[in-house]
């Protein structure tokens, strides 16, 4: 272990493997295992190191032995980089492309176990003028009414929307249902001369955009 702390006082923690991060996390007095060892089997446990950082405090504490504190460590350290990924998103205030809105809305998205629907409201230079939850639902689907999204953006003097969407449970592919709100959206909107630009789908595994895909 002296070689990783020695790379991390010369090198810093971004030279470190996600293996060789959680191993500084979790070495502990007392404990005769080879800390790498044990936090590579913690990854290969829980899936990945993002799956460990979501990991339950309950559950982690009994994989591969971490115990209490260790674990309790883990979910401080997890939680702390939700919440400066959270401030860091603030900083986003003009959207130039769909990669903009995920970086801003995946930290609200993060660790997530039910879907979320959210509208940007934007200026016509693409400045965020709001952004809201417009609904709330399980692990596999949300009900939204377009007619309230866009009564907002009204509301607003907003001419641009953007939708987004988390996937709790699956990839970041759009369903049949994701397609028509998409479409009955950028339809009502369209009457009012506000625009739809783009409806986004954010997963553990990335994030989709549906005009990027020549879906609307």
């Amino acid at each position: 272990m002296k070689n990783l702390h020695d790379r991390l006082r010369s090198r810093g923690a971004s030279a470190l493997t996600d293996e060789e991060l959680l191993a500084l996390l979790i070495e502990a007095e007392g404990d005769n295992r080879d800390p790498q060892s044990v936090a590579r089997q913690l990854i290969a446990a829980c899936g990945s190191i993002a799956e460990v950082a979501h990991t339950e405090l309950s559950r982690l504490r009994m994989t591969e032995g971490l115990g209490l504190r260790r674990a309790e460590r883990l979910t401080v350290a997890a939680e702390f980089g939700r919440r400066v990924a959270r401030a860091t998103a603030r900083d986003v205030e003009c959207i130039t492309s769909d990669g903009d809105v995920a970086q801003l809305m995946r930290p609200i998205f993060d660790g997530m176990s039910h879907e979320e629907c959210w509208a940007l409201y934007l200026t016509s230079s693409n400045r965020i003028i709001e952004r809201q939850r417009v609904s709330q639902g399980g692990v596999q689907a949300t009900v939204v009414d377009h007619r309230l999204i866009v009564k907002r953006a009204l509301e607003l003097l907003s001419t641009q929307i953007i939708l987004v969407h988390n996937h709790p449970s699956g990839a970041a592919s759009p369903s049949d249902a994701d397609k028509v709100l998409t479409r009955k959206i950028k339809e009502a909107a369209a009457l009012f001369d506000i625009q739809l630009l783009d409806h986004i789908i954010i997963s553990s595994e990335g994030h989709f955009s549906l005009r990027r895909e020549g879906m609307m």
